[in-house]
């Protein structure tokens, strides 16, 4: 938030002028946002939601760690407060305008051209001048209220399901080829980047002379063995009647942060990387590298109508993925487990709502489905793995609920006792549709209600590609298990071995 320059205590967006010094409502308009094609959607935020639930917006944003926007709904609902009072004086002012304006052209149009008649025209003409610089001012004014609202509108995160817990940390849900207190054999607890050096099948130490940290080759097996995951989630999505895309990994940063993907985080840590632009494309809309496929695929329907019989309308799409990765999230983490960029196959829909927004009915048979899709891929692979109930602490400012899978990393039992997320699974009503502009079409043809989204991980290469080297490793034999559903898409191949005579690939 910025310092009001004219000392006032109002709260404006940073990139907001004071609303008492705006010159007009175009200036402002231009000053809201930065450059934007005329394609791009309309934001659509719930104000009159917001302002009729002014103690529960600012709850949640304590519950979601946004203490910083907790003042928003208050805000809002006085901006809109100020925005009727002063509506409410615009249409007197315009009719005595126009009132003043027909004794003007009646006077104009008379023979008679009296002092007297000559001097009350002109007093008119003044005054219809004062009171037309009013109104200019008081539209002024109404324009400024309620674009502060709509931007302080859009910053708030999504509101947060009853199914979500508010406080501690997340809660079990089940296991998947687990069962509680089972220990891990010691001899399993190397590492995937022990592993996957000695096979040959990974190298870091090219990747960070040619890219940086948190690159990596893939070679022989290990680049294989990446398309075989790929393959095989999409395989198991597609034989559930989905519509594969593969979508591209640049896109409109103001895409990105209406899917809750905001250039930086609440707490200020880069989340995505943006595209440098050149000198001459300054004024051009801004673009970034997409964190997720869940991005571009939201953007394929922004500004459109769905008609409601296609709905839900189901998306999976394969991708590589860029994330900044920044703080201390990324500094302590060797090898495949937290990169700048992967490849992962994404499920996204649109789904119906009911008349509560924020009612998730309609859209738990999609959760769930991606949900049961999860579980069958990762039992399939003969991975441990734990269902986790996020807290609302956890939520990105989209999502109203979210799921996790983890896996047991044999090598990390020494943190979070080896667990670490390898998909998610939210529901976001209708938080990225409102601000993509994405409406339902009924039969009729009238536009309907937004329609909300669902989206989840189906295959998050690098870190099923670890835990698959990690509990696949035999030290006796020094090699690879190949789960045995991946291996029609490796030639049939069992088992990764490093080969005697590796001239060309070695760590």
């Amino acid at each position: 938030m910025a310092v009001c320059l004219t000392g006032c205590s109002k709260i404006c967006p940073a990139r907001l002028v004071c609303p008492f010094r705006q010159p007009s409502p175009r200036r402002l308009a231009s000053q809201l946002q930065a450059p934007r094609p005329p394609t791009a959607p309309k934001q659509f935020p719930d104000l009159k939601r917001i302002r009729q639930n002014v103690d529960i917006y600012s709850k949640n944003c304590v519950d979601r760690n946004y203490g910083g926007h907790a003042d928003f709904p208050a805000e809002i609902a006085r901006l809109g407060r100020e925005s009727q009072l002063v509506a409410a004086d615009i249409p007197e002012l315009s009719k005595k305008i126009k009132e003043l304006q027909r004794e003007i052209a009646t006077a104009n149009a008379s023979q008679t051209s009296s002092n007297s008649s000559s001097q009350r025209t002109a007093i008119a003409t003044e005054e219809a001048a004062t009171l037309r610089d009013a109104l200019g001012e008081l539209e002024t004014r109404k324009a400024s209220y309620d674009a502060t609202a709509h931007e302080l509108a859009l910053a708030l995160p999504n509101l947060t399901n009853s199914e979500t817990p508010l406080t501690g940390g997340p809660q079990l849900i089940s296991y998947i080829g687990h069962e509680p207190g089972q220990v891990v054999p010691s001899q399993s607890h190397t590492s995937h980047v022990d592993i996957g050096t000695s096979l040959s099948i990974l190298d870091f130490n090219s990747a960070t002379l040619s890219t940086g940290w948190g690159f990596y080759f893939l070679i022989n097996e290990g680049a294989l063995l990446e398309q075989a995951l790929v393959q095989y989630a999409l395989s198991m999505v597609l034989r559930q009647g989905w519509t594969a895309v593969a979508p591209p990994s640049v896109v409109y940063s103001y895409i990105a942060d209406a899917c809750g993907f905001q250039p930086r985080d609440q707490n200020d840590e880069r989340q995505i990387w943006q595209i440098q632009q050149a000198e001459k494309d300054a004024l051009k809309p801004k673009r970034s590298l997409a964190a997720t496929a869940e991005i571009p695929l939201a953007a394929m329907y922004a500004g459109k109508d769905i008609p409601e019989e296609q709905l839900p309308l189901k998306l999976v799409g394969s991708s590589r993925c860029y994330r900044a990765e920044a703080g201390a999230r990324g500094v302590d983490t060797k090898g495949l487990y937290r990169v700048h960029e992967f490849t992962k196959v994404e499920m996204f829909a649109w789904t119906d709502s009911t008349d509560d927004s924020q009612d998730t009915e309609r859209s738990m048979p999609v959760f769930n489905e991606m949900l049961q899709i999860q579980r069958e891929i990762f039992s399939s692979l003969g991975l441990p793995c734990r269902i986790l109930e996020m807290p609302s602490s956890d939520l990105g400012a989209s999502a109203v609920r979210k799921v996790d899978i983890e896996v047991l990393f044999p090598s990390r039992m020494s943190r979070d006792e080896g667990w670490g997320e390898v998909t998610s699974l939210s529901i976001c009503t209708d938080y990225q549709s409102r601000r993509l502009g994405t409406r339902t079409l009924q039969k009729s043809g009238k536009r309907g209600k937004f329609p909300h989204t669902v989206n989840g991980t189906a295959m998050a290469v690098p870190r099923v590609l670890a835990a698959i080297l990690e509990h696949g490793w035999r030290e006796e034999e020094r090699c690879v298990i190949i789960p045995e559903v991946l291996r029609p898409y490796m030639g049939g191949q069992e088992k990764i071995q490093r080969k005697r005579k590796d001239k060309h690939f070695h760590s």
